[in-house]
C-alpha cells in the first residue's frame, strides 16, 4: 500500500520474480497433471489414489488432474492466480497429509519436502498476486 492508503503495483522486479515463479510452479503442476491424464490415465490414477487411501478416489483423480493441467495454464497467464494458488496449495498439503507424511522430510524416501514446497509455492501466489506480468494485472487496470 502506498501511504494514501491506495494499492500500488510492484515493481518490475517484483513482477519478474512472481512470473518466474508462476511459471516454475505452472511448470510442475503441468508436468504431473500430463503425466496423471496421458501416461497412467483417469482410471489408473483413480486406482493409485485408491490405493494411497485417497478419500472419493474416484473424484479426487479428476480434480487434481483438473486442477494441474488447467491450473498450470491459467498459471502460465496470470489469470485467475489466486484462486489457483489456494487449490494448488489445498492440493499438495493434502498429498503431505495423505500421502507423503508418513515417509519422513526427504523427497527420496517418499517424504513429503518436495510437495511442502509446491504447496508453499502455492500459498505465496495467492498471497502476493501474479505481479504486473499477467492477465490479472490487465484485467484491474481497465476496471479502473
Amino acid at each position: 500500500m502506498s501511504s494514501s492508503g491506495h494499492a500500488t503495483s510492484p515493481g518490475h522486479a517484483t513482477s519478474a520474480g512472481l512470473l518466474l515463479l508462476r511459471l516454475a510452479l505452472a511448470g510442475v503442476m503441468l508436468a504431473h497433471g500430463l503425466q496423471k491424464l496421458f501416461t497412467w490415465g483417469v482410471p489408473g490414477t483413480q486406482e493409485s489414489f485408491a490405493a494411497m487411501g485417497v478419500p472419493a478416489a474416484e473424484t479426487a483423480a479428476i480434480v487434481v488432474i483438473a486442477i494441474e493441467t488447467v491450473g498450470a495454464v491459467l498459471l502460465v497467464l496470470g489469470l485467475g492466480t489466486r484462486v489457483v494458488g489456494v487449490l494448488a496449495a489445498i492440493n499438495m498439503a493434502v498429498a503431505v497429509v495423505l500421502v507423503h507424511l508418513a515417509a519422513g522430510f526427504f523427497v527420496a524416501d517418499g517424504g513429503y519436502e518436495f510437495a511442502l514446497l509446491l504447496a508453499v509455492l502455492g500459498v505465496v501466489v495467492a498471497l502476493t498476486g501474479p505481479g504486473r506480468y499477467s492477465l490479472d494485472a490487465v484485467i484491474s487496470a481497465r476496471r479502473r
